[in-house]
């Protein structure tokens, strides 16, 4: 099975193009064969090029953890697929419309002497209704400037959907967080029914964040474009930062504007790592 193997700021993917490889395969199995650090390639989850369902749309995505769960959408990961599908000959068109399971989403390339620099992303619109996240409690009401409680220590955090589950808290010094160790918690609390993604964020300007990501189904990652989305909105929302926000991950800096119309714009890196052949998957399959 012919990959190639991309990040945005770090976070990065196992891409198959399924025009070529086809569409009867077991993904959740491959996804966590693949992301093996150890026996696989090493990736935080894999990401399928597909043709679209509908007629109104250029491509489809499917994304997948590397622990075999199959996600809603991936803010960085629709970067580098529309950087593959571009660079690849399978369009010519620098905007994209892209199905997922979070709906239509609208990749932008943005080039230079022909070549893609950065993607610009019109990730939707979020919402803060708690059927939405999904998350317990009164329909219809947010979940903004309330507090957890982990390991008998309370934390002050905002909940949002960007297609997917985020809870974003908001803490004074990011680089103390313990998350490997209480990421996993609030990924798993019961208020979250399809879980969450975690998001330890630092307050350092109007215009600046600092945040640290627990990734549901996949850990600790180097950035999450959701997340920054999320962030961004949550602490626009609770009086922290204006609608154009500068978000620093372990991986790169993501640009996130909430713009006028609604909608969340982000813009960062797309970028390929190596291309290969995947060969054990074949193996296993034989014994």
């Amino acid at each position: 099975m012919h990959f190639v193997k991309m990040h945005g700021c770090g976070n990065d993917y196992i891409f198959v193009d399924c025009f070529r490889e086809g569409e009867d395969h077991d993904w959740p199995r491959l996804a966590k064969e693949i992301s093996d650090r150890h026996w696989g390639i090493g990736s935080d989850g894999l990401i399928l090029v597909m043709p679209p369902h509908s007629g109104d749309a250029d491509f489809r995505m499917r994304m997948f953890n590397s622990d075999g769960s199959e996600g809603e959408m991936c803010g960085n990961g629709i970067r580098c697929f529309a950087r593959y599908v571009f660079e690849h000959g399978l369009t010519r068109k620098t905007h994209l419309e892209v199905e997922t399971l979070a709906g239509m989403i609208r990749p932008d390339l943005i080039l230079r002497d022909g070549s893609v620099t950065a993607v610009r992303v019109d990730m939707g619109v979020p919402s803060l209704r708690r059927e939405d996240i999904p998350m317990q409690g009164e329909p219809g009401s947010s979940a903004l400037g309330e507090t957890l409680l982990v390991k008998g220590k309370p934390y002050t955090f905002g909940a949002v959907s960007m297609g997917n589950p985020h809870c974003v808290i908001f803490v004074e010094d990011v680089a103390g967080v313990p998350l490997a160790e209480i990421g996993p918690v609030i990924e798993n609390l019961p208020m979250f029914p399809r879980r969450t993604n975690v998001e330890f964020v630092q307050v350092l300007g109007r215009e600046l964040l600092r945040m640290r990501v627990w990734e549901r189904g996949a850990g600790i990652t180097m950035a999450c474009g959701t997340g920054a989305c999320a962030s961004a909105v949550a602490s626009h929302k609770m009086g922290f930062t204006g609608n154009h926000t500068q978000v620093v991950a372990d991986g790169g800096t993501l640009e996130v504007e909430w713009a006028g119309n609604g909608r969340v714009y982000l813009t960062g890196p797309a970028e390929k790592i190596c291309t290969g052949v995947f060969t054990r998957w074949k193996e296993d399959q034989k014994s």
